[in-house]
């Protein structure tokens, strides 16, 4: 896969500007917590802001493209410039992160994904060397290419390529489902699409994250990676990806 291809550029790349908005690497584990979104939470959140992800990431983080209204948080991804010139990226969009890390439990999200080739909507764990920590990773993933499927993958130590592409029966920017992963200690990470279970890592394929990590959620455009989102095109407006609710229950 053209991720995998690409991973180490992108463990470098996170490790560097993730920690240019994270707060501190000692960051404390957090407890169960759900958040229906009515407003920005900035003891649980923060957003990020003036910097890029970089690599096959094709835009900037502006804080002000992640947005609360009617109990939904929203991610805009459109050619508005950013603090700094979005990176060198010709797009901005946003990225919402928890404060705090968190361990093993179930994480689910009710979500209305993008549908535009060459777009990522997200709803992932993550923690790298901004939090003094190797690069461990559980992923929801929806490819705006084809918003009737899901890819989950997750990454051990910075390894990844455990990608699985799951058939949703309906398609994900038409309305909202919920989507969930349930990581177990030393045991599985289990995936769920509105409560039914959808797929199902054992470790089989390599061992299974193991460090704390925090919560984010993210909507970008891919740059060289058009074998595994196809090619990006701008369609004049922006695009927005819609999250009704997050919740976190530690096991």
């Amino acid at each position: 896969m053209w991720r995998t291809r690409l991973t180490a550029l992108v463990i470098a790349t996170l490790g560097i500007t993730a920690g240019l908005s994270a707060t501190s690497a000692q960051a404390a584990i957090g407890p169960s917590f759900t958040d229906n979104f009515n407003g920005f939470d900035t003891g649980r959140w923060h957003k990020a802001d003036g910097y890029s992800n970089g690599s096959m990431f094709n835009a900037g983080w502006r804080a002000d493209h992640v947005w609360f209204s009617g109990g939904v948080m929203g991610i805009n991804l459109d050619k508005t410039p950013c603090p700094g010139g979005c990176s060198g990226k010709p797009y901005a969009s946003g990225e919402y992160r928890t404060n705090d890390l968190f361990t093993y439990g179930r994480f689910e999200a009710r979500l209305k994904a993008v549908k535009n080739p060459g777009t990522v909507t997200s709803f992932f764990t993550y923690t790298g060397p901004s939090d003094g920590q190797p690069w461990d990773e559980i992923d929801v993933e929806i490819l705006g290419k084809n918003t009737t499927q899901l890819q989950t993958n997750y990454f051990t130590n910075g390894v990844g390529g455990h990608e699985t592409v799951i058939n949703l029966g309906f398609d994900a920017s038409a309305g909202y489902h919920n989507y969930a992963f349930e990581w177990w200690n030393q045991g599985t990470i289990n995936w769920f699409v509105d409560g039914r279970l959808v797929h199902q890592e054992t470790g089989s394929r390599g061992p299974l994250p193991t460090h704390p990590q925090r919560i984010m959620m993210n909507l970008w455009p891919g740059i060289g990676v058009d074998g595994w989102l196809q090619p990006f095109t701008y369609p004049g407006h922006a695009l927005t990806a819609t999250y009704d609710w997050m919740q976190y229950t530690k096991y």
